[in-house]
């Protein structure tokens, strides 16, 4: 639920209803308020656009990063099976009868583990055979598995709302055994749709290592994460509120959520939330121990001198691919990666990371007596991307509301990602770049270091890479990157530019300090443009940039990677609304 603007938009957009005809389409608008899925709150780009915040350390945009473009070829000899994934005509037509709404972009999920792969999307899942690539599993509504109810019941008249639910994650836990999965939740009024308390971030936690999308599979805790003290927590400036993009990360202790904190019904921003949530408590499907770390007005405050003018935000907890991973120094260290570019507009630049800490993570097994510090850390320059132009193509639903083709939201500049594997921090972005031709593009910057914690508990970090992917003249965004026991690297992206519809590709290098990716491979090129509701004027607040991603999942099967990466399969179907899709790929580097 990422990259939007700021405001708060409770209302709900039109229909409209089109019959597709290979390149048009004939689209007759109506007045039924029950087809697009609001966005949520300050939905609107909450954590796109960080409300109130400037940074002091901008750099000059003379600095912009002018990295060497990659090659781009076909796929390499490191790719095994690849297949489509979910698109939205499986989200809005194919989950739960038909009672789902129309959304995007897709937020895609994805976890392996055991044999399986479980691919989360907004707002259902299924499950593949990693053998064979196939389906296993039904097209599952996740407001169906995570509450039982339709996501809209559009079996009674008139039709009935259900909960709000956005930002699925998903992760399989080598060292247990078990698959955990969250999503955001905040309630809405079943007649009107109107948001309302509470606003839960759910977690579900498998019961075996082979878990179905039957809801018996699974134990559920609810976090409830509201914060107008109606549970006994603390109230926050503004609450109730919800906690939008909730990030997921684990050691051998805990699981870890963090949250971007607004007002459910009214403008603000209350920075980043941590929790940390007994892990062996979930599995076992009891009532874990909880340790809530809840920014300036909080308990245990954040460091915010660090932070200058504005509030830490977005902060990736990290995950490590199997239990040698985890760091277990300071009775259980769990690691997490921030940004600091506080700006609201392209080009705004910063060369600096926080590194945070959370120690003495074995406590939540006992006692929850978590301490949490953080460092800044010079880096190389990133900055706030811009939109992405796409090939000129068939656009029916464009054409059916007389509208040009969208642009691609080129997202921002947050971290995307952050993995804890052999020692090292891995972490990846989208920042803005200077490209050869064409001038500036969206590009990824990656980062690795060691990090350690000295004995008060603040951590630290020695760079051992950094670098960027960037192509001639196109884009490469929304990054997900993972990396193998043996130190093999994989970066998965959506490709996207004047030369490519939005594709799905990767690449691969060693995390040793001299290798870097040379190649961009391009696993599943599209042939059409991406044609969906979100950047048009005839859905506020569409401006002419349709959403995307908002983000791709990597994660490590053995020696392999498995990436996943939206793309467009298709020209929009039917009575659809949008043509995106998810790409799966299996690399062995």
């Amino acid at each position: 639920m990422r990259y939007r603007k700021l405001g708060l938009l409770l209302g709900i957009a039109l229909i409209v209803f089109m019959v597709v005809a290979v390149a048009s389409a004939a689209v007759a608008p109506s007045s039924d308020p029950t087809e697009i899925k609001a966005p949520a709150g300050p939905d609107a780009a909450a954590d796109r656009q960080i409300p109130g915040n400037q940074s002091p350390a901008h750099l000059p945009t003379t600095a912009a990063p002018r990295p060497a473009p990659l090659a781009v070829a076909g796929p390499g000899s490191e790719l095994g099976t690849n297949f489509a994934g979910l698109t939205f005509h499986n989200q809005r037509r194919d989950a739960d009868g038909g009672n789902q709404l129309s959304l995007e972009p897709p937020d895609q999920g994805l976890c392996v583990g055991n044999g399986e792969i479980i691919e989360p999307v907004n707002d259902l899942f299924t499950t593949y055979d990693t053998a064979t690539g196939q389906q296993t599993g039904p097209f599952e509504s996740l407001s169906q598995f995570f509450f039982g109810v339709h996501e809209i019941d559009r079996t009674v008249n008139p039709p009935i709302f259900g909960p709000f639910i956005s930002d699925p994650r998903c992760y399989y836990d080598a060292s247990t055994n078990r698959f955990f999965m969250t999503i955001l939740m905040f309630a809405r009024d079943p007649n009107t749709g109107a948001f309302e308390a509470p606003g839960t971030v759910q977690i579900a936690t498998s019961k075996t290592g082979t878990p179905t999308t039957n809801p018996s599979d699974w134990n559920f805790f609810s976090l409830d994460v509201t914060n107008d003290g109606r549970n006994g927590e603390q109230t926050h400036p503004g609450c109730p509120c919800f906690g939008d993009q909730p990030l997921l990360g684990i050691d051998a202790n805990g699981v870890y959520i963090t949250t971007n904190e607004f007002p459910i019904n009214g403008p603000g921003f209350n920075g980043a939330q941590i929790y940390a949530i007994q892990k062996s408590a979930l599995i076992a499907g009891t009532t874990p121990n909880v340790q809530r770390f809840e920014g300036p007005q909080g308990p245990v405050p954040f460091a915010s001198t660090n932070y200058q003018n504005g509030l830490p935000y977005s902060l990736q907890p990290a995950l490590s691919p199997r239990a040698a991973d985890f760091a277990t120094a300071n009775n259980g260290t769990e690691y997490l990666f921030g940004a600091l570019e506080f700006g609201k507009k392209p080009f705004q630049l910063d060369n600096r990371l926080a590194v945070w800490a959370l120690t003495n993570t074995a406590s939540l097994n006992s006692t929850p007596d978590i301490h949490v510090k953080d460092t800044i850390v010079n880096s190389e320059v990133y900055g706030f991307p811009p939109a992405i132009v796409q090939p000129n193509g068939p656009t029916p639903l464009a054409d059916s509301l007389k509208e040009h083709e969208n642009l691609i939201d080129g997202g921002d500049d947050r971290m995307q990602a952050a993995i804890y594997a052999n020692g090292h921090l891995w972490g990846a972005s989208d920042t803005t770049v200077k490209t050869p031709v064409r001038g500036v593009q969206v590009g990824t910057a990656y980062y690795e270091l060691t990090p350690s914690v000295d004995s008060s508990g603040v951590p630290s970090g020695t760079w051992v890479k950094q670098g960027y992917l960037s192509v001639r003249g196109d884009s490469v965004t929304r990054p997900s990157i993972a990396v193998t026991p043996s130190g093999k690297v994989a970066i998965g992206v959506s490709l996207i530019g004047p030369d490519y519809f939005p594709s799905a590709a990767y690449t691969t290098f060693d995390d040793s300090p001299g290798s870097a990716p040379t190649t961009l491979h391009v696993v599943s090129q599209a042939t059409v443009p991406a044609d969906g509701f979100t950047g048009y004027h005839a859905f506020p607040p569409g401006d002419g940039v349709e959403r995307w991603g908002d983000y791709g999942f990597a994660a490590v099967d053995g020696n392999s990677v498995w990436v996943a990466n939206e793309w467009i399969p298709g020209l929009v179907q039917g009575p659809d609304l949008a043509n995106w899709g998810t790409y799966i790929s299996k690399i062995t580097p």
